[in-house]
């Protein structure tokens, strides 16, 4: 996955990346409205305050006071202005709670919306794009890019709307009050607001570097931790802790770019806003000289130009929240663009397909099954567009037959594998299941027809029994039966708490052959009518290899088969054998007929036979 350049990134316009998130806001409107709804109160709350101030020193003073108070006396007036000031404290304490949950609640359902979907799109995408795409990059945008977004309505986009909401309801008191000191304050708003947009541009072109940085990183850190065993048994310990620090210095210098312009904000609204502090003492000063202003209405002045640049001041520290999360947005709205490449083809009510069937019961793995013919139909294949690891590939197997594929490394045998499961798309040509382009055939039932084992089976942290039903609705009996007719039932009975052995991610606690014995135990309680075994035994020691045989071969009895085995002593057995080079079918045969034709393959095996020796 390529990142977005600069440029890019600055096409991409705040108000078009609002407009991605509107259909996760819409899920959840009537909360956001009510957070909404609170700020008026809140607004008008504080903007009162001052004029509750300023009229108490009126009253002290004895100037001319609103007409509420016209007419009480000063113990009077300060018991009403009290109670007041204290409602209108009490209003904010109360409704700034509820409206921060409510935010808060809405945000983090967000943020869980759009974790959800970007979930289930990275594991909708082909096997092409995780082939480019570093895996700590993902795990960067799932996680630190997400979260960044949560803060948008958090801490972001709603807490902007209460600040400007404040301000505007402070500017119309002050201009109902007094022009002149509020057109004062007014103006010192428009410098201060070009010197924020130019400070938070550069803070939102150096977030996204730092995050760019971040994402390489988690790269490294991640490809370090899954290949320990390399980096210490060839002793990189130093060159690679070198490579990260270079990241990290690099990640770091712009945090620092992030840090320094967010400091810059903060200290150019600090001094400005002592700046139109004096500016209303001055001028309030004259007026107040010239007799055109009560000096109670200046004290609420005083106290309207601290309030005007609060909210200012929070709105500085939320934009760059929302900066962060337009930054972090671009980023993920990078992998949510990404082309899903591998499509179920759309269904017509005309000719609607069966849905792919749930298991009920586990049939006995002698039962009849219903074995497949797959035919490959001048396939071409390769992974870059330019260059083909498959070329001109046809053959068929027949239901029932078990094939084998061989080559030298590169041939391509694996690629086969892949093009038949539907992970890659092909370039050119067509596979057919059954007479139909598995194009043409929903994902789900095309892989639920086949079972792959490959040669290093993948475990997720779970129990032993949820690796081998892997979330489908298998009774404990079911597991049981499958383990063994497989073969495999003593060693998970010899485990400390037997199918219910909680296994580490990755199935660490277990050798690469235990793991080897649960993937058959997964293959055989699906009873596939197509069985792959690609290099399946080939981490087995000779003595559970012996011992799986039997249960293999009662495995692959009426399946149709596809074997690819580099020990072709396994493989003598077969009906028949394809013998692939540089991509295209040079030798078909059994073993006895190969080794008529003196060819590839009768080379192969020789030199294996020498090998072993």
């Amino acid at each position: 996955m390529t990142s977005l350049s600069e440029s890019q990134a600055l096409q991409l316009t705040d108000l078009r990346l609002f407009k991605l998130l509107l259909p996760y806001v819409k899920r959840h409107l009537k909360l956001l409205i009510v957070s909404l709804l609170l700020l008026i109160p809140l607004a008008f709350a504080g903007a009162m305050q001052p004029i509750i101030i300023g009229q108490a020193v009126a009253l002290a003073k004895q100037e001319p006071v609103m007409p509420f108070l016209q007419g009480r006396s000063l113990v009077e007036g300060s018991r009403l202005l009290i109670g007041l000031l204290v409602f209108t404290q009490a209003i904010q304490l109360a409704f700034s709670g509820i409206q921060g949950y409510l935010i808060q609640k809405v945000g983090q359902r967000i943020t869980a919306n759009i974790r959800d979907d970007l979930f289930r799109h990275v594991t909708s995408l082909a096997t092409r794009f995780f082939d480019r795409t570093p895996v700590g990059r993902l795990i960067t945008r799932l996680t630190s890019d997400v979260d960044a977004l949560g803060d948008v309505f958090s801490t972001g986009a709603i807490g902007v709307i209460s600040d400007l909401l404040t301000m505007i309801v402070i500017i119309v008191v002050m201009f109902t009050l007094q022009w002149q000191l509020a057109s004062l304050l007014l103006v010192l708003l428009f410098p201060i607001t070009g010197l924020i947009i130019y400070f938070q541009q550069q803070y939102r072109l150096a977030n996204y570097r730092s995050r760019e940085e971040l994402s390489a990183l988690n790269s490294t850190l991640q490809e370090n931790i899954v290949g320990i065993n390399v980096v210490q048994l060839f002793r990189r310990e130093q060159f690679n802790a070198e490579l990260f620090k270079d990241i990290n210095l690099r990640y770091i210098q712009q945090v620092d770019r992030t840090i320094f312009f967010d400091s810059a904000v903060s200290a150019t609204l600090e001094w400005i806003a002592l700046a139109a502090i004096a500016a209303v003492l001055w001028l309030g000063s004259l007026l107040v000289r010239g007799n055109v202003l009560e000096f109670g209405i200046l004290t609420s002045f005083i106290l309207f130009a601290q309030r005007l640049f609060d909210p200012l001041r929070q709105f500085a520290e939320r934009f760059t929240a929302i900066q962060a999360g337009l930054t972090a947005l671009e980023r993920v709205n990078d992998i949510l663009s990404e082309p899903i490449e591998i499509r179920d083809p759309v269904l017509s009510d005309a000719n609607p397909r069966l849905l792919p069937r749930q298991p009920t019961s586990l049939r006995h793995l002698t039962e009849s099954v219903m074995p497949s013919q797959i035919r490959f139909e001048q396939v071409w294949f390769g992974y870059k567009a330019d260059e083909f690891v498959l070329r001109d590939l046809n053959f068929t197997i027949q239901p029932g037959e078990k094939v084998a594929i061989v080559g030298p490394t590169g041939a391509g045998k694996s690629s086969i594998i892949r093009l038949l499961c539907r992970l890659y798309e092909v370039s050119r040509g067509r596979i057919l299941l059954d007479g139909q382009d598995i194009r043409e055939m929903p994902q789900a039932e095309l892989r639920q027809r086949m079972a792959v084992i490959l040669q290093d089976g993948f475990l997720f942290a779970g129990d032993v029994k949820r690796n081998i039903t892997l979330g489908e609705p298998y009774s404990l009996e079911q597991v049981k039966q499958a383990a063994h007719q497989t073969g495999v039932a003593q060693f998970i009975e010899q485990l400390p708490q037997s199918y219910e052995t909680e296994l580490r991610q990755r199935g660490t606690n277990l050798s690469g052959g235990e793991k080897q014995l649960l993937a058959f135990a997964r293959a055989a309680i699906r009873n596939p009518g197509i069985l792959v075994l690609d290099e399946a035994t080939a981490s087995l020691d000779v003595r559970t290899e012996f011992m799986i045989q039997e249960a293999l071969e009662t495995l692959l009895q009426d399946r149709t088969a596809i074997i690819i085995a580099h020990r072709l002593s396994t493989i003598r057995s077969a009906d028949r054998i394809l013998v692939l080079k540089r991509g295209q079918l040079v030798e078909s045969g059994n073993h006895e007929e190969l080794l008529e034709q003196n060819g590839l393959y009768a080379s192969l095996y020789r030199l294996q036979m020498l090998e072993s020796k």
